[in-house]
């Protein structure tokens, strides 16, 4: 994998991807690990101000995360990993997101696609190979962002043996230290028309580059930067999926019921440190308005109703034991959205309460302010969303 140029924040990571010494091998109790991620969180609320002024990725607190096999965490025992259920990992990055919002968001981008092969290895569909190497590499996988939806984006021909592929890919979060990139392209196919290709590729083949583009108004240390694939060489036995261009498809009802929980856990999170954040300043003040406890009250019952709606997506996942359907898929995207909006109500209503004091970098409220927003973009902004869910109802479903 190559960097551009002259890059002093992708030149910060002191992480080594395939190092295997000082792995912890062991298991933890739910409380245990949930306790683990506030222990952790602690270490990384430290310095995460100064990353995000500085668009620096939080290299050292992936590191740390490491060192105590949390890349794993998903992962079944008898693979390697620490075998923790899938609401458990979903509340530990809830947890570590009251801390650093950008360490969480960018360990939930790893683990859904973990979570997608423990789902598949659950149920007679493969995923072993995948999940043993991350255990035993501790290999971190990079999901290449949106534009990997219905339609795809890039450029691809057929060449003996495989595919070259020319496309860029944005918002690939921690593509700094990713080791694998889990892409798509479409594809003119001569027998099948307009298709995907779904295929992993080594982030160390040639014509890889990661582009310096992650400056943002929030979530600056995800390390979300552009992948640019310069005439890559794909082997036609690692397309692991080709479907049919702009079409739903059933990969997506499995992915979406997998990843939005823990994706959402995230903001889940940063809403709670902000309300609490709002909550301990109103009971310190001496002297208040007399519409404080409305207010108060009306940040309570929009964190309770992303609360609800979160615990719901999971209930969906039911720790992997779901079939994937076109119904569960919708329920999760409306779900996600619901999440979104209660999210972004609980600390716009925060800042509300804290008043002018939340205007300031010091006070660390406009940094959860600013990292709130970036739930609008995950799949599927709010207009998208509904229009996808209306053509679903429209045509498929016979009843809400």
């Amino acid at each position: 994998m190559k960097t551009v140029p002259n890059n002093p924040i992708l030149k910060t990571s002191v992480l080594t991807p395939r190092q295997e010494d000082s792995y912890l091998e062991k298991t933890y109790s739910t409380a245990a690990f949930l306790a683990l991620a506030h222990d952790l969180g602690r270490e990384f609320e430290k310095r995460a101000s100064q990353l995000d002024q500085n668009d620096q990725f939080v290299d050292q607190n992936y590191a740390v995360l490491k060192k105590h096999s949390i890349f794993t965490a998903l992962i079944p025992t008898q693979f390697g990993g620490l075998g923790q259920s899938h609401s458990d990992v979903a509340n530990f990055l809830r947890i570590l997101a009251q801390y650093c919002g950008s360490t969480a968001l960018a360990l939930s981008m790893h683990q859904h696609l973990v979570g997608v092969n423990v789902w598949k290895s659950h149920h007679g569909k493969g995923g072993e190979a995948v999940l043993q190497r991350v255990a035993k590499e501790q290999i971190i996988l990079v999901s290449t962002g949106a534009r990997d939806w219905l339609d795809s984006n890039g450029e691809v021909r057929k060449v003996k043996g495989g595919y070259i592929v020319n496309v860029y890919k944005a918002f690939a979060s921690q593509s700094i230290v990713g080791d694998v990139f889990i892409t798509s392209t479409p594809y003119q196919d001569p027998e099948k028309g307009p298709v995907v290709l779904h295929f992993p590729v080594p982030a160390s083949a040639d014509g890889v580059t990661i582009k310096d583009s992650w400056y943002t108004m929030g979530m600056r240390s995800t390390g979300s930067h552009g992948v640019v694939f310069n005439d890559v060489f794909v082997p036609e036995s690692a397309v692991g999926l080709v479907r049919p261009q702009g079409q739903p498809h059933m990969v997506y009802n499995l992915v979406l019921t997998v990843a939005m929980p823990l994706i959402m856990a995230v903001y889940t999170g940063i809403a709670e440190a902000a309300a609490q954040k709002a909550l301990n300043t109103a009971k310190a003040r001496k002297q208040s308005a007399t519409y404080l406890p409305q207010l108060i009250g009306e940040m309570n019952n929009l964190l309770v109703n992303a609360r609800v709606l979160f615990q719901d997506m999971l209930r969906l996942c039911n720790d992997f034991n779901f079939t994937p359907s076109f119904e569960g898929a919708h329920g999760t995207l409306s779900r996600k959205v619901m999440v979104t909006k209660s999210v972004i109500g609980t600390v716009e209503k925060a800042m509300e309460i804290v008043g002018g004091q939340g205007f300031f970098r010091s006070y660390g409220m406009e940094k959860l302010f600013r990292d709130i927003q970036a739930s609008h973009y995950h799949p599927l902004p709010e207009r998208e969303q509904q229009q996808f869910t209306g053509c679903y109802l429209l045509k498929e479903a016979s009843s809400i």
